[in-house]
């Protein structure tokens, strides 16, 4: 019973981490957002919603690939800790320096054809599958909400990946129907200042990821590799 309660207990805790990593990882201003962005003030929240539906299925996908990944490659990340700290600095400060400076709106495009379709649904999981740095994105956030230690046969993994489809699913609902519900009074200029906000963030993230490497192998005579 005791043994039952704990299990209960890291599941609850593993599924409020897991729906936070699909709630982060479908919050970056990138294209698939301007999708929605798009779909959602010249069609409505349906259609809003149905392309954030086709990027939650790609997130859900990243995330299944992400979370066993990181458990078979566990001993190569902690073999070589300093190199990906390294790495995956760099890469957040270029991703985030590139989310805080770029103004995705000026290809976006107006739809003259107001109903719901399929294509809504499609355009953006194909916009997803064109964008193999969500799977480092989502790397980092299992690793960042200590979710990288899980095996791929642990009981606690399925909730975990619900969870994180959950995340995303209510993201692209809320972002969508907020676009919508005020798409009369909708400025621009208010999203891309949030997006310039989580750029900041993802770029503090990413010096304080290179920092801990540098001191790692500059104070600490660590290896790189």
């Amino acid at each position: 019973m005791i043994g039952f309660l704990i299990k209960r207990q890291f599941m609850l805790v593993d599924m409020l981490k897991g729906f936070l990593v699909g709630m982060c990882a479908s919050a970056p201003l990138g294209p698939i957002a301007i999708l929605v962005v798009q779909k959602s003030l010249s069609k409505g929240h349906k259609a809003g919603f149905v392309s954030g539906l086709g990027a939650s299925v790609v997130d859900t996908m990243y995330a299944f690939i992400a979370i066993f990944a990181l458990a078979f490659a566990q001993k190569l990340i902690d073999t070589h800790q300093n190199l990906i700290l390294l790495v995956g600095g760099v890469v957040l400060i270029i991703l985030g320096l590139n989310m805080a400076f770029s103004n995705p709106f000026r290809k976006m495009k107006t739809d003259e054809d107001t109903s719901v379709s399929p294509k809504d649904f499609g355009q953006s999981i194909a916009m997803g599958l064109s964008n193999p740095m969500a799977i480092f994105v989502m790397f980092t956030l299992f690793a960042f909400f200590g979710l990288a230690d899980d095996a791929p046969h642990n009981w606690r993994v399925a909730p975990i990946i619900l969870s994180v489809s959950a995340g995303s699913v209510t993201y692209w609902f809320t972002f969508s129907w907020l676009l919508s519900r005020f798409r009369n009074n909708f400025r621009m200029s208010t999203i891309l200042w949030i997006n310039r906000i989580t750029g900041a963030i993802v770029v503090i993230i990413g010096i304080a990821l290179l920092g801990q490497g540098l001191f790692n192998v500059l104070f600490k005579g660590m290896p790189i590799v």
